[in-house]
C-alpha cells in the first residue's frame, strides 16, 4: 500500500464533507430549514476521521519522518506549518461545537459563530488541503529515502487495516455520503 496515495485519497473524503459544510452555511444563510444537529455529524466527522484517522496517519508516519529526516527545512515546514494548522482546524471545531450547543438552546446570536466557525475550518482545510497535495506530500516523496518510504507505507498500511475492523472509514465514509444527499443533491 502506498501510504501518500492513500492520505491522497482520504483528501478526496475530507474535501466531499467540506462541501457539505459550504452547503449547509449556504442555506442558513438563505433562511432555509437545516437540522442544527446534523453539524454534530460533520464535527464528529472532523474530529475522527480527518483528525484522528487521517491526521494520525500525517502526524505520526509522514511528518514524523520529515522532520527527522529532512533537517530544519522539514522541521520548519511541518512544526511551523502543517501542525500549527491542525492545531487551529481543532480549535475551529471546538468553537463551532460550543456555538451549535448556544443555538440549541435557544441562543439565536450564536448563528453567526457557527457559520463563521464552520467557513473558518472549510477555508482552512482548502488550503491545507492543497499544500499537502502539492508540496508536502511530494516534498517527502522526493527526499524521504526508500527505507523510511517503505516504513510509511508499511505502517499506513495497518493503520488503515485496524481501522477497518473497527469500521471507520465504512461509517465515515456513509456519513458523507447521507449529508450529501440532504445538503447537497436536493438544493
Amino acid at each position: 500500500m502506498d501510504g501518500i496515495k492513500l492520505m491522497v485519497d482520504e483528501h478526496k473524503w475530507i474535501k466531499r464533507m467540506l462541501e457539505v459544510i459550504r452547503s449547509f452555511n449556504q442555506r442558513v444563510l438563505r433562511h432555509e430549514k437545516v437540522d442544527f444537529e446534523d453539524l454534530f455529524l460533520m464535527i464528529d466527522f472532523v474530529r475522527n476521521y480527518a483528525d484522528k484517522h487521517h491526521h494520525l496517519k500525517e502526524e505520526d508516519l509522514l511528518f514524523k519522518y520529515i522532520m527527522e529526516e529532512l533537517g530544519s527545512t522539514g522541521e520548519k515546514l511541518i512544526r511551523n506549518g502543517m501542525m500549527v494548522e491542525h492545531d487551529l482546524g481543532r480549535l475551529y471545531m471546538k468553537e463551532l461545537e460550543e456555538s451549535v450547543k448556544k443555538i440549541l438552546n435557544g441562543d439565536e446570536n450564536a448563528l453567526v459563530d457557527v457559520v463563521g466557525h464552520s467557513m473558518s475550518y472549510y477555508h482552512l482545510l482548502q488550503r491545507h488541503i492543497a499544500k499537502e497535495d502539492e508540496m508536502v506530500y511530494p516534498f517527502g516523496e522526493k527526499n524521504l529515502s526508500r527505507e523510511v518510504l517503505e516504513i510509511i507505507h508499511a505502517e499506513s498500511e495497518n493503520m488503515e487495516k485496524e481501522a477497518e475492523k473497527k469500521g471507520v472509514q465504512r461509517k465515515y465514509e456513509s456519513m458523507v455520503r447521507d449529508l450529501e444527499n440532504k445538503y447537497l443533491i436536493s438544493q
